[in-house]
């Protein structure tokens, strides 16, 4: 019972967490030199299938690393409560057939 307690217990703090991550975009960023001279920053992501590719200004350069951060978060903890979600599946039926094969003894 314990089992099941401690991991309903960190699915609830992982969906606190997710709604605390606020705006999120996925993707990642990196610095690009042009041939000419100087240096930009792209935020290249896929999404729905489709490459993209956006220019950042530096203004929003920190702004974004946190948004693409959120995301890599976002994922981290979905995987997570998926894994916990079939574990829990899992304990909550091997409690159920336990009790059920006492009654047929």
């Amino acid at each position: 019972m314990s089992r099941i307690h401690e991991t309903v217990t960190r699915i609830e703090a992982i969906k606190e967490e997710l709604v605390a991550l606020g705006d999120m975009r996925p993707g990642s960023l990196s610095v690009q030199k042009r041939r000419w001279g100087g240096e930009y920053v792209q935020l290249s992501y896929t999404h729905r299938g489709k490459g993209h590719t956006e220019y950042v200004r530096s203004a929003h350069k920190a702004q974004i690393e946190r948004q693409v951060e959120a995301y890599r978060r976002f994922r981290e903890l979905t995987k997570e409560w998926v894994d916990l979600s079939i574990e829990l599946c899992r304990l909550r039926s091997e409690e159920t057939s336990g009790s059920a094969d006492d009654e047929l003894e």
